[in-house]
């Protein structure tokens, strides 16, 4: 019988299998290592932000964190251990590090490691045990398939590269809702970080992604800071199924994913908008492929805007997938760096309006190493409120017309269906 993404380590008797969603760990010694890793993983407090760096903290404009997991890597697999360093070398020739720009952009420094905890508000723990467990396997071997939708791998790093992207994450929610307090502008915080996370379902890995950052902020920001309604924006050029599914009865988190029609992983129809409680607090809206900065303007002030407003948000968190631009190799949107920086400057501006600036960025997706790097880049510019450095579309001779059309039909749709 074939088991996708099984894992075998007879040494130890234990086997995990990935079957029908689930992972299922089994073997006498389950229990006490369960028991003694949760202990270990649990004894840590959540740092509290001193008062002068929350002075400083309220005073920037960005707040940024890096987990480039460079342990984590494959060769030649898309999403491989350069995409972070690529994005922090523009940044400093860019001249947007705290390096050149003293408080105004502040790196998060002293970040922790997500808990057990944290992940299992999403996760199931079967799944973070077993996904531990795995990592024996993936130190004889090399690397391991986790999943083989993707395909999903992993390193003997995986498991401890993946809790520290997480807790980056976090740390920034800590910090930023901390500046909130004293400030009415504080920074926009940016995750680096890989591995990416919406992908991941409550069960196990996908996509690339191993778990859901975004998804585990939004459980923690409800959970530590008493921010109940949490407004989720996916812009990654794939539909953030992961984070679709974790809050798909929920009505205190709005997830809104744009995405390319009949992309990977092929969800997120138009039609599928939350059941129960959390009826109508789903939104997905799929756009014809080679749609571009046009569409994107649109649908942000058409359905991203009247669809937060009417939502309320105590704060906002976006899957900042960089996979929709021209020059990206996985998918076919015509996204350019100056779509990118237009996103980063309506977001950050819609948070100022709805819910006191509160608003984190998370790394996903985005292959192309140049189009990546430059895109983060102008969002910090933006967050900044400087100039984009982006070519104006005309200049590109590579772009063609968008598909108006289809993308107008889209958008009278969904807005019937959200009565926006």
């Amino acid at each position: 019988m074939d088991y996708e993404g099984q894992i075998a380590n007879k040494k130890y008797e234990f086997w995990i299998f990935f079957v029908g969603g689930m992972w299922l760990p089994m073997g006498p010694h389950v229990v006490s290592l369960a028991r003694s890793w949760f202990c270990k993983k649990h004894v840590k407090v959540r740092p509290k932000v001193s008062t002068s760096c929350l002075l400083n903290e309220s005073r920037a404009k960005v707040i940024y964190s890096v987990a480039p997991a460079m342990g984590h890597n494959k060769e030649a697999h898309p999403e491989c251990s350069s995409r972070v360093p690529a994005i922090v070398s523009a940044l400093e020739k860019m001249e947007l590090t705290p390096k050149f720009r003293g408080s105004e952009i502040i790196e998060l420094q002293d970040f922790r490691n997500a808990t057990v905890d944290d992940i299992a508000s999403v996760h199931s723990r079967s799944y973070v045990f077993g996904l531990e467990k795995a990592m024996e396997q993936a130190s004889e071997q090399g690397f391991i398939h986790i999943d083989g939708s993707g395909p999903t791998y992993a390193t003997a790093t995986t498991f401890e590269e993946s809790l520290i992207a997480a807790g980056a994450g976090l740390s920034l929610v800590d910090h930023v809702v901390a500046a909130s307090k004293v400030s009415q502008s504080p920074p926009i915080g940016f995750a680096l970080i890989r591995p990416p996370g919406h992908h991941a379902v409550p069960k196990g890995p996908m996509g690339f992604c191993v778990f859901g950052n975004v998804a585990i902020a939004a459980r923690y920001a409800q959970r530590v800071h008493g921010l109940k309604r949490v407004f989720i924006i996916d812009f990654d050029v794939h539909h953030g199924n992961g984070t679709n599914d974790a809050f798909y009865d929920d009505p205190d988190i709005f997830f809104l994913s744009t995405h390319q029609d009949g992309s990977y992983p092929g969800t997120g129809k138009i039609d599928t908008i939350g059941c129960g409680n959390g009826e109508g607090a789903t939104l997905n809206l799929p756009l014809a492929g080679g749609s571009g900065d046009i569409a994107m303007r649109t649908v942000f002030d058409e359905v991203i805007v009247p669809s937060a407003q009417r939502f309320k948000p105590d704060i906002i968190l976006v899957s900042a997938g960089y996979d929709g631009h021209v020059l990206d190799p996985l998918a076919n949107f015509q996204f350019t760096t100056g779509t990118y920086y237009m996103l980063a400057s309506n977001i950050k501006q819609l948070a100022k309006d709805l819910c006191g600036g509160r608003c984190v960025f998370f790394l996903e997706g985005g292959y192309n190493l140049e189009s990546l790097s430059d895109s983060v880049a102008d969002s910090f510019r933006a967050f900044v409120g400087e100039p984009s450095m982006a070519a104006k579309p005309k200049d590109l001779g590579y772009l063609y017309d968008e598909p108006s059309f289809k993308v107008k039909q889209a958008i009278q749709r969904i807005k019937h269906l959200h009565s926006l």
